[in-house]
């Protein structure tokens, strides 16, 4: 695996290199399919926190679902330089080491505008209280075209950069994506993961999945296995969904937890409906309990959640794996993480 490359540079002059530096360093490939694998697991004390944001908006800022609306982009810094920037915090408790960081991003290349691809496997990333530095995908970039659509998503690890960081908010600039309008319209934006150890908090399982697949009615219903463990009745846990182009207010795209295999829990809260539960947001358990800027309700086609296990696991597993599938809306997933309590 290619690693991640970081260098600091002021964003003016990260700017003027971009056209030479996109032709000349080393890019991952790409393919239209990538299939879900594990990309982090571990049983520790501690557990795991994301930030996300979006780096499209709906123009006007009044829309639903984002096909057919006009896309602009989110740009929150001062920087002449970045045509797109959003921030969000990473809520690491006090006390507690990051032991594993990774910056997923992806978009929508084709709305009014087409975006090249060449600039799929890079992004400006500052942590809190930092400067822009270059960040490059580190493995295969998820990049398809289809249904109106010309879509991707990439990542790289930042887990030193992150584990180095004061807390407070971090900003994402020129993820690749398009503004404008189309029939499938625009998306695009990224989240922040992070796995940390505190001794302090329980001992939990923490396991990352992450790829790049199309699921709807087309394409059908997509499982991932995340853990093949044992939990007890009544065990605390979470899972992270980020995903792309989940219409709000398109029903039939559901998220289910297998726990048995007799036992299948579809997951919802007050902010992602059991029938349209891939809706443009960012939440954790309902709530908008992320510190973000912009903060919008509606990231137009961009998902980050945070999902309550305790319901699905009230009664104990013997595994979780996770189904996400729609009848009306496609859906591009990019990455799934879970957190749960061991056995006492």
């Amino acid at each position: 695996m290619r690693r991640s490359v970081l260098c600091a540079l002021s964003c003016a002059a990260l700017s003027a290199a971009l056209p030479v530096a996109s032709a000349a360093a080393p890019q991952p490939g790409e393919a239209s399919r990538v299939p879900f694998a594990a990309r982090y697991q571990a049983v520790q004390h501690g557990g795991i926190v994301r930030a996300a944001n979006s780096s499209a908006k709906g123009v006007k800022g009044t829309e639903s679902a984002n096909g057919g609306a006009t896309i602009a982009y989110v740009d929150v810094d001062s920087d002449p330089n970045t045509y797109n920037s959003s921030r969000a915090e990473l809520a690491v408790p006090d006390g507690a080491r990051v032991a594993w960081a990774r910056l997923y991003w992806g978009g929508n290349l084709r709305v009014g505008e087409q975006k090249p691809p060449e600039d799929n496997g890079r992004v400006l990333i500052a942590e809190p209280g930092g400067q822009y530095k270059a960040l490059l995908a580190d493995t295969l970039i998820g990049h398809r075209t289809a249904d109106g659509a010309d879509a991707f998503q990439a990542s790289a690890d930042v887990t030193e950069l992150a584990r180095s960081s004061r807390s407070g908010q971090w900003t994402v600039a020129q993820v690749n994506v398009a503004m404008g309008r189309s029939a499938v319209g625009g998306w695009g934006g990224w989240t922040l993961v992070a796995a940390y150890e505190k001794e302090s908090e329980p001992l939990r399982r923490i396991a990352v999945w992450d790829g790049f697949e199309t699921v709807g009615p087309r394409t059908g219903e997509l499982r991932v296995p995340l853990d093949g463990n044992g939990y007890d009745k009544a065990s605390d846990g979470r899972l992270g969904v980020i995903a792309y182009d989940g219409d709000r207010g398109t029903p039939g795209d559901y998220l289910a937890v297998e726990t048995s295999r007799r036992k299948s829990t579809r997951l919802s809260d007050s902010a992602n409906s059991v029938d349209d539960v891939m809706n443009s947001s960012i939440t954790e358990f309902g709530t908008g309990r992320t510190v973000r800027f912009p903060d919008g309700t509606n990231t137009m086609g961009y998902d980050s959640d945070v999902f309550d296990l305790r319901g699905a696991l009230r009664d104990g597993a013997d595994r979780v794996h996770v189904r996400l599938g729609g009848r009306k809306d496609t859906v591009w997933l990019g990455a799934l993480f879970l957190q749960a309590d061991v056995r006492r």
